[in-house]
């Protein structure tokens, strides 16, 4: 593994990160009412690169009061949809004229290569709001030709109206800060809502640059509000009274401490999970096609993906070559710093996160399955950093907990298939159902494993694939509701029924 030493980042990153970072509540720059901030580490250094505002409880509830006058008495809901529409297209532009400046920050809070942030994550963030910027003058009702039984002389009109949420609340996890932003926030400000946006602790850098832009287009006072913070602010949020929904993207685990904190007012929610994603190789696959397909399906973003291809499953035919295969790709990936130009993988986000993807592999180990490729933290001058080297597992079964459980790092586990149904009920053996992707040449065995498969989204012949017009969620424990596309307004709108007797 290559020694790889980071350069520095551009002037006007090294500039923002010595700011003295605020919340952004009710269109201004505050600090948090507890006057505490807390460290942001560059994850592949183990290094202090700045300090955020260490939001709570107080500014949550500061935040939810902005965005609810904003939304009840502010400009917000008066202005046309078009309007609307020219701000969020405004933003879209601004994030793309500083596109190298958040792509290096996210590298240096995530930990991500700056070469994929650059072609990635940002494009597609700006895509992003451009996609809600357009949809938000096509969001309308319908009309209905009813026929009442009881009534069948008179006449009625009836329409419907879809009509914002209000206020909502959004939680957004560490592994894309800024795109999991946009896929919150697009579509919420496109429907009218106004949103309380609360970044996970470990990568707030982003969104605190976000709020700058916000300002600079020109949203309204109280439209968006940005408190970073600790878990603390996010269950302040999901549990305050006046929020009328919640969306989330993250574990699980913490999925279901939302689900419980929003009982109180039976807040509307949307929860995108985790997940356990197979991916299935037939013996007609192009072997060398689907051999970079699948690594990549794991190893993008070191792993750190609710999607990721964490399980392969390949045809018994194929199965010897097919891993071989994998293992060697993951022997090639060079690990080092994002912000240089030759690293392919940077470090995982934090020091919990590497002793978590850590531990998982020790389990691996002691539940008998085999290491081929990886399995160790890299040593030498990579040693202060988060890394994890890009690990296969060979002969494991469905009981291990590497196998059952998400990981979410750079850790792929491999097992045979003997046909058609095997594969699918595999696939199925598992508490989530997020995505998966499919590996043939056979068109019509690439929509029977498709059909077959309980996940959300299903790809053939390619993974992490991802639209602004694509709609993304889970079934079973991998969450409900859909992010992006049209079916993301549904989440964000409520249908409001009018019925007019004519003369």
């Amino acid at each position: 593994m290559t020694t790889l030493t980071a350069p520095q980042p551009i002037p006007e990153v090294r500039e923002f990160l010595k700011k003295s970072h605020k919340l952004l509540i009710d269109g201004r720059r505050v600090d948090a009412k507890s006057g505490e901030t807390f460290e942001v580490f560059d994850p592949s250094s183990n290094s202090v690169v700045a300090h955020a505002p260490k939001g709570g409880k107080e500014d949550i509830d500061a935040a939810v009061k902005a965005a609810r006058k904003a939304f009840e008495d502010g400009p917000w809901r008066k202005i046309t949809a078009s309007e609307r529409g020219k701000l969020i297209w405004k933003l879209a532009d601004l994030i793309e004229k500083h596109t190298e400046e958040f792509a290096q920050l996210e590298s240096l809070d995530n930990g991500k290569p700056v070469g994929v942030a650059r072609v990635a994550d940002v494009p597609l963030t700006v895509d992003h709001f451009r996609y809600y910027a357009g949809l938000a003058t096509k969001i309308h009702g319908e009309t209905i030709p009813i026929s009442v039984p009881y009534a069948p002389e008179m006449q009625f009109l009836d329409y419907t109206l879809r009509e914002p949420m209000g206020v909502v609340g959004q939680i957004i996890p560490w592994n894309f800060p800024l795109l999991m932003a946009a896929w919150k926030m697009g579509v919420a400000l496109a429907a009218g809502n106004c949103v309380v946006l609360k970044p996970a602790e470990q990568t707030p850098l982003s969104a605190l640059r976000l709020a700058d832009l916000f300002q600079e287009a020109g949203f309204p006072d109280g439209v968006v509000n940005i408190v970073t913070g600790y878990p603390d602010a996010g269950a302040a949020l999901a549990e305050h009274p006046d929020v009328d929904k919640v969306a989330f993207t993250g574990s699980t685990e913490v999925g279901r401490k939302i689900v419980q904190a929003s009982s109180g007012n039976l807040k509307r929610i949307t929860l995108e999970l985790g997940g356990k994603s197979p991916s299935i190789v037939f013996p007609d696959a192009d072997l060398e096609t689907a051999a970079l397909g699948v690594s990549n399906a794991i190893f993008f973003n070191h792993g750190q993906c609710c999607c990721a291809g964490s399980r392969l499953l390949v045809h018994k035919k194929v199965y010897g070559e097919l891993v071989d295969r994998v293992a060697e790709q993951a022997k090639k990936i060079r690990l080092g710093p994002g912000m240089h130009p030759d690293t392919d993988m940077g470090p995982l986000v934090s020091l919990e996160q590497q002793s978590r993807v850590m531990d998982y592999i020790q389990s691996g180990r002691s539940e008998g399955a085999v290491v081929t490729a990886g399995g160790e933290k890299p040593d030498g001058d990579l040693d202060s950093g988060y890394y994890v080297a890009p690990t296969v597992f060979d002969k494991v079964n469905t009981g291990m907990r590497i196998v059952q459980e998400e990981i979410f790092g750079p850790v792929v586990c491999a097992s045979p298939f003997e046909d058609l149904d095997d594969v699918i009920a595999q696939g199925n053996d598992n508490p989530y159902g997020l995505a998966a992707s499919v590996w043939t040449r056979d068109i019509n065995k690439a929509h029977k494993t498709a059909a077959g498969l309980k996940a959300g989204t299903v790809w053939v012949n390619c993974h992490n694939i991802f639209d602004a017009a694509a709609p993304f969620g889970g079934y079973k424990q991998s969450g409900y509701g859909r992010e992006m596309g049209v079916h993301a307004l549904e989440m964000y709108t409520q249908v409001k029924n009018v019925i007019v007797q004519l003369d």
